[in-house]
């Protein structure tokens, strides 16, 4: 594991070497609970499947990252998608990334794609937010009490550590605060101007399809790919397709 200093705060982050040319670098955002380590073998079989440069890391707080001081808002993504990520862009020297997100990751992905919409080449989402819901708020209620009645927190802590029990606080008290309620990304969406890969489980148990048809309705050509049998991490419940999906979008929006 690596380790870079990014607006004060000491990150996490692995970097999978390009094994062809002309390819863009690629960068995974993890969703609201991941870092590193959880997304497992994935990064290294996208990178492998593509040939292109990857950057995995934890965000600030979660895996082996340094935590903000400050407490967390309503716009937490929108500080990651428009001040650390152009921060940790410019800090690995990366030009013209092309973005996969899943979840959370998707929806500071878009965010970065509108509010700097000649930086990336691409954006690919999982399971993206752009808007609460009520299933959303229903599944994170649902965690709320797996945490407080099963072994939960145990199996975050090998990924968060000490971090745990605020990586977990964080991510549910801010989506079922009031505050939260009217949290929307819709206004970003026709400011993007890459190609975009939507992808979203028909059985996802934090969202409706509605979340990627309305990416479609506002960023012209995009893609939609909905996964049957596949709840709300598609590279896990169905990762050939998701690998293959990626794979094809990398090849038209690079060219070769």
């Amino acid at each position: 594991m690596k380790h870079i200093v990014v607006s004060g705060l000491k990150l996490e982050y692995r970097d999978y070497p390009a094994t062809r040319e002309g390819r863009p670098t690629l960068m995974l955002l993890h969703e609201g609970l991941g870092c590193v380590t959880m997304w497992r073998h994935f990064p290294e079989k996208l990178a492998a499947a593509t040939g292109c440069r990857l950057i995995v890391w934890s965000r600030a707080g979660y895996g082996g990252s340094e935590a903000y001081v400050a407490p967390r808002t309503p716009r937490y993504m929108h500080r990651e998608a428009e001040d650390m990520l152009p921060a940790l862009i410019a800090a690995l020297g990366i030009d013209r990334p092309l973005l996969i997100g899943h979840s959370d990751g998707g929806s500071i992905a878009l965010i970065f794609a509108g509010a700097y919409p000649d930086v990336p080449v691409g954006v690919a989402v999982m399971a993206p937010h752009e808007f609460v819901e009520a299933v959303t708020l229903a599944g994170i209620r649902e965690a709320r009490v797996a945490w407080e009645t099963t072994d939960l927190p145990k199996k975050l802590a090998r990924y968060h550590h000490a971090q745990t029990e605020r990586v977990f606080s964080d991510w549910n008290d801010t989506w079922l605060s009031p505050a939260y309620r009217d949290w929307n990304i819709e206004a970003y969406l026709p400011k993007i101007r890459c190609p975009v890969l939507a992808i979203q489980g028909e059985q996802d148990e934090y969202a409706t399809m509605r979340q990627i048809e309305v990416i479609a309705e506002n960023v012209s050509g995009t893609q939609l790919v909905k996964l049957p049998q596949c709840g709300h991490s598609p590279h896990r419940d169905q990762e050939a397709a998701v690998l293959d999906a990626l794979a094809a979008f990398i090849i038209r929006v690079s060219g070769s």
